[in-house]
């Protein structure tokens, strides 16, 4: 498909934005984030959650190196939450592991999957936090989509919001999506790829 090609998708987003809560990119393997359960623990693991824990061991160890190599200092936690294995990072001077709008952080939960990847011979839905950013972000998202649904209900014509990841869309469709009245769509490739926010039919 040329980069020049618009695609238009009516009435539900795509599986990476309709399944993935946490707002991962759909990697090349073609996997799809399930969206994020409350996090319930109990006190013996089962055997999958044996095995996402020891895939969020392994991507923390990975994190570490890499934070050795950039001398950097963070506290690692992994756990497994959800249904998925999360490596969160917390401590200063860590924002340009983030990056502009969070294409840093996205690049490093790529190649943490990666590592865990070549360990365990299976694809990863790991989570990779730095400095809450993720939360962070999914607060401003829910303002701009709430802006963009009262203009919507205001003028009665649709809003198209400016290009964003496929964890920024989650975010956006999550809160269009819980209000009556308005629906929203995804348009384009990627990276130009956007959400339409309309009337409902």
């Amino acid at each position: 498909m040329s980069t020049e090609e618009t695609v238009t998708e009516t009435s539900t987003p795509r599986a990476d934005e309709s399944q993935d809560a946490e707002g991962t990119e759909t990697t090349a393997k073609g996997q799809t984030e399930a969206a994020e359960a409350a996090a319930g623990g109990t006190e013996q693991r089962s055997t999958g959650e044996s095995d996402l824990f020891r895939q969020s061991e392994i991507a923390a160890d990975y994190v570490e190196g890499l934070l050795d190599i950039l001398d950097y200092d963070g506290d690692i936690d992994e756990l497994v939450s959800g249904g998925r294995p999360v490596v969160e990072v917390v401590g200063g001077r860590l924002q340009s592991l983030v990056g502009q709008r969070g294409a840093t952080l996205e690049a490093l939960q790529e190649l943490t999957r990666l590592a865990v990847f070549r360990q365990t011979g299976t694809p990863s839905r790991l989570l990779l936090d730095v400095g809450g950013y993720r939360a962070g972000r999914r607060k401003e998202l829910a303002a701009v989509a709430k802006n963009a649904v009262e203009k919507v209900k205001e003028h009665g014509e649709s809003v198209r919001l400016e290009p964003m990841s496929a964890f920024e869309r989650k975010c956006v469709h999550d809160v269009v999506n819980a209000i009556d009245g308005v629906a929203s769509e995804s348009e384009g490739v990627e990276p130009s790829r956007r959400i339409i926010v309309r009337p409902a039919d």
